[in-house]
């Protein structure tokens, strides 16, 4: 590649990514819950998209580089903690989750008070699903943007999104309570309004 050709494309490839760069680092933390591992994870994935550069076609630049990094993230996680790499089919004991739970987790994950907390609760969840609400609550991606992400259908980000509020409920009244049955709890018991004006989903 002549050298101007290729400071136009390093040029080019700069103003499209770098200012994804934050988000980029915080996916990589969501999935690697290590700070010295995401930047590991960051710089490998933003080295990848340079090298695929040419395939980046002037759409939606977030997305494209934050599937580059999940996909940097799992080859990572192979390597390095294949316990991690976890399949949400086998976890059916996930699926007995009530709407309304989902509903009260999303105002405690508005209200965002005690981030510390939340960060935790969030960190415990399974990958595929602390990914999930992280790309939504985080980095405010719709639904067909976060499938594109992941490379899931819409209907299963929506079914990943409800399971991964719930859990965070539960988890949110288990410490509130000391009691991990979420049958048991009280409407009190969280310290948010369990309804709230939300952001349209239709995005």
């Amino acid at each position: 590649m002549p050298w101007n050709t290729g400071r136009r494309h390093r040029h080019r490839f700069e103003a499209v990514a770098l200012p994804h760069l934050d988000a980029a680092y915080a996916l990589a933390r969501c999935l690697t819950r290590n700070d010295a591992d995401a930047a590991d994870v960051a710089q490998e994935a933003f080295l990848r998209a340079f090298r695929y550069f040419d395939s980046y076609r002037d759409g939606d630049a977030k997305s494209w580089l934050l599937k580059i990094v999940r996909r940097t993230c799992y080859t990572w996680l192979e390597r390095n903690r294949p316990v991690e790499v976890v399949s949400l089919e086998a976890e059916t004991e996930f699926g007995d989750v009530v709407a309304a739970a989902s509903s009260d987790a999303e105002g405690v994950l508005e209200s965002r008070s005690d981030l510390q907390r939340l960060d935790q609760l969030i960190e415990a969840l399974p990958a595929p699903l602390r990914e999930t609400i992280v790309l939504r609550e985080l980095h405010e991606l719709g639904y067909r943007e976060i499938a594109e992400v992941t490379g899931i259908p819409i209907g299963t980000v929506m079914s990943r999104l409800h399971r991964a509020r719930s859990l965070l409920l539960r988890a949110w009244d288990t410490k509130e309570t000391g009691d991990a049955g979420i049958g048991s709890r009280s409407p009190q018991s969280s310290p948010f309004p369990a309804e709230r004006g939300r952001r349209s989903h239709s995005r």
